[in-house]
């Protein structure tokens, strides 16, 4: 039995995972899809969960598990996920760690702070669009002006990522649905083959390709519009580490 639960599907959960696996630390991983599970070390310490959870299957989870520790290194955009765990530890009084990713500070590109700044921004913009934020924005996206004529969709390879364009009027010819983060290199081409004036990128960070995508921006003299990070505390990639090594 694990002491230490992490929720991970980002890639500081899969370098935690392997940290674990290679120091012979106990520990389960909890992530969403079957495909956040096959990038994670199958071996002897880490027993990987897989399958969304609402807050009520996380304090059961941690009640059933009895976990000392729970480490939330989902994505930094995830904001109702991370809610839900900070909620299920304080529930169970169970100690909880945020992991911070490490933040970018681009000096290029237009920087706004919700969705509605974005689309508001995207409509004063003129030309196509090239979006690398994933399918999860679909809906607010439609906002934008002659949204199907205009924007390109970047997004994980995913059965479902054409059906869910196609259901809200996105043009499935329009779609790039391949696996990141991405070199300068590919995100040329994708520019390139999108015919895109404007990339729209998350401030994702390094482990989420976010400087590739302001290079290859500058290189071809395209507009970059970063939907900045929401704001929150937490604990470093070393510093997480640190508290794992208590269990090696």
């Amino acid at each position: 039995m694990s002491e230490i639960l992490i929720f991970g599907g980002t890639t500081e959960g899969r370098q935690l995972a392997e940290y674990c696996e290679n120091n012979h630390i106990h520990a389960d991983i909890s992530v969403a899809t079957q495909y956040g599970a096959e990038v994670l070390p199958c071996g002897e310490y880490v027993n990987v969960l897989i399958g969304r959870l609402d807050c009520d299957s996380m304090i059961q989870l941690i009640c059933t598990e009895k976990y000392s520790i729970v480490i939330d290194a989902t994505h930094p955009y995830a904001t109702e996920v991370t809610e839900n765990i900070r909620k299920a530890t304080a529930d169970t009084n169970t100690s909880y760690y945020r992991l911070i990713r490490q933040s970018n500070s681009a000096d290029y590109g237009i920087k706004v702070h919700s969705m509605n700044e974005l689309t508001d921004e995207l409509n004063r913009q003129k030309g196509t669009i090239l979006s690398t934020l994933g399918s999860k924005e679909l809906d607010e996206l439609t906002a934008v002006e002659n949204y199907s004529d205009r924007i390109w969709i970047r997004a994980l390879p995913s059965m479902n990522v054409a059906e869910m364009c196609a259901e809200k009027g996105f043009d499935t010819s329009k779609l790039i649905l391949e696996k990141g983060p991405f070199s300068v290199q590919q995100n040329i081409q994708h520019i390139t083959l999108s015919g895109a004036d404007i990339l729209v990128t998350k401030e994702s960070g390094n482990s989420g390709g976010f400087d590739e995508k302001v290079i290859a921006s500058m290189q071809t003299g395209i507009t970059l519009i970063i939907l900045a990070r929401p704001a929150e505390t937490g604990f470093s990639f070393d510093e997480i580490i640190q508290i794992l090594e208590k269990y090696a």
